[in-house]
């Protein structure tokens, strides 16, 4: 690839995107500074996701101006925690030269130079020495031509008439000053700068302490040597998938750098001269400081002892939307120790079953909801990547208030949507930690929804329903959630929802007893299966739950 043309942007935005997804638990692992908040993988994932999603959603006959300022604006919204905010500088300096076709050395100086701006207290051994490291390793390359053409350069005056006389018709440049296209390989120049970021990532360690103490590299830095990788792989057509991202070589205490105090950020729109005194106040409130954006819309992050003086100058200087305080000090997990399942159960065999699995369960009592707390707490204890298996629709809601809290202290969760507990059997019997979480919720999800379900109730008063009018003591069997039975006996009612179930086809029957379920009532539907489905397989659990004598699931 000679040229970093639109299609070539979007590819290199959704491959980063997809690369930190993958790394995003690791990068996680390594966060401890400017504080340990596990999140850094987090924010730069969501940070290059929103820039992705944002030139997909351009046309495909978009001009290169176009993509790259969508990109810089996309990352500049979507710009998570600091090492996102500084990412998103770093993307729009790319954008104001690579927009007009200059080449792409010029392009990484000017990243560096407006990262670097961007932060009121630069630190050495971060994300910006990587950047640098980067920009300055392809400044100090020669200029070459590239291996497909023939050109001739000059060399004594930038800008003199060169008259070519090798070959009639070959290509003739001046030679290059900031700002113009290299004729050069980009290849190379994208094989340079990904190389030099690798290698000043491994030596964050001798310029920061704290990284030295820890035993890790920087969080951030690592992040941007794989959004450097990534471009190097759009430009050369490069099919690995693998980046490398280096363990912790000691183990980290997360909250040993965290004091009490807030993590503000928000977006303003705002003029140059109040953006500025904004800076002056905030950069004497707290640490941390990073302001990035222009042409009146910036993304502000700092961090301070009070969240409530920072909001405050915000308004003083413009208007501040899409406010996000975060309080340090209760980011008491260690985001990336692992990959969970949280899953709700409403009776002792259930609970029983999910933890035989590996879930961290939610136990509730039949007919009510967890409590937040303890939903909460199990998305913590189960790791830093977590998907969640509400169970009932009611579970669902209080899982998705959890999930929302756990997020905010780098918790990566996906809540699936299991409306009943054969469907959370049927995500967590698929369920793989080897797998990426993304992949893994993906077939979590597919399994569930492939899964019909149904169960028994008998009713304790008068009320009409879907399949008629029932009476107290009347056994009523519904499917997917609507009543479409209504009998006598829960033997009767059971083999005619099972009846019903596997008539749009089914290779799996499970039958989940509850508390109060009949002996025989398990072997009854049993031996009516083998009659009528004798090709159907059957599994049976004793759930010894409450309320509901059978639950039933087909997939």
């Amino acid at each position: 690839m000679e040229v970093l043309d639109p299609p070539a942007v979007r590819r290199w935005a959704r491959l980063a995107a997809d690369a930190l997804g993958g790394a995003r638990a690791e990068i996680d692992a390594l966060n401890v500074f400017p504080v340990a908040d596990g999140d850094t993988g987090t924010n730069l994932h969501l940070t290059v996701l929103s820039a992705a999603e944002a030139v997909e959603a351009l046309p495909d006959d978009v001009d290169a101006a176009v993509m790259w300022q969508t990109l810089s604006y996309g990352a500049l919204i979507g710009a998570r925690g600091n090492s996102g905010v500084i990412v998103s500088q770093a993307l729009r300096g790319l954008a104001e030269v690579l927009k007009d076709g200059a080449d792409l050395r010029a392009g990484l100086l000017r990243a560096a130079t407006l990262a670097r701006e961007a932060v009121a207290r630069p630190v050495e051994g971060t994300v910006l020495s990587v950047l640098e490291a980067a920009a300055q390793a392809v400044q100090e390359m020669p200029v070459q031509e590239a291996p497909s053409r023939q050109e001739v350069r000059a060399h004594e005056v930038p800008g003199q008439e060169v008259r070519a006389h090798e070959v009639p018709g070959q290509e003739v440049r001046a030679p290059e000053v900031p700002g113009q296209e290299v004729t050069g390989d980009l290849a190379a120049v994208a094989r340079r700068a990904a190389g030099a970021a690798r290698a000043a990532l491994r030596r964050t360690p001798e310029q920061l302490d704290v990284l030295a103490r820890s035993g890790v590299v920087d969080a951030g830095g690592a992040g941007l040597a794989i959004i450097l990788e990534s471009l190097e792989r759009v430009i050369t057509g490069s099919h690995s998938d693998r980046y490398d991202v280096p363990a912790p070589t000691s183990r980290i205490s997360p909250m040993s750098e965290v004091g009490a105090g807030y993590e503000v950020m928000y977006l303003l729109d705002a003029d140059d001269a109040a953006v500025a005194k904004l800076r002056e106040e905030l950069d004497a409130m707290g640490d941390s400081l990073v302001v990035v954006g222009g042409e009146g819309l910036w993304n502000v992050h700092v961090h301070v002892g009070e969240a409530g003086p920072a909001v405050e100058a915000a308004l003083r200087a413009g208007r501040p939307y899409r406010i996000r305080i975060t309080y340090l000090a209760e980011r008491t997990h260690t985001a990336g120790a692992g990959r969970g399942v949280v899953a709700v159960a409403a009776g002792d065999g259930i609970a029983a079953l999910f933890e035989e699995c590996g879930a961290v369960v939610v136990r509730r009592a039949p007919g009510t909801r967890p409590t937040l707390p303890a939903m909460l707490a199990a998305i913590r204890e189960a790791g830093g990547e977590v998907a969640v298996l509400p169970n009932d629709e009611g579970a669902g809601a209080v899982a998705t208030a959890a999930a929302e809290i756990a997020r905010e202290d780098g918790v990566v969760v996906s809540v699936l949507p299991t409306r009943a507990t054969v469907q959370g059997l049927a995500a967590l019997a698929v369920h793989d930690p080897l797998r990426r979480f993304d992949d893994d919720v993906v077939a979590m999800t597919d399994a569930a929804g492939h899964t019909r379900h149904g169960h028994l109730v008998v009713a304790d008063r008068e009320a009409v329903t879907s399949a008629g009018v029932c009476r107290p003591g009347d056994v009523l069997g519904l499917i997917d959630g609507d009543v479409s039975v209504i009998g006598g006996t829960l033997e009767e009612v059971a083999t005619l929802v099972v009846d019903r179930m596997v008539a749009g086809g089914g290779e799996l029957v499970t039958l989940v007893t509850g508390a109060d379920a009949p002996v025989r009532l398990a072997a009854h539907v049993e031996a009516h299966l083998r009659v009528i489905r004798p090709d159907v397989d059957l599994v049976v659990y004793d759930g010894e739950q409450g309320g509901y004598p059978l639950l039933i699931g087909v997939e």
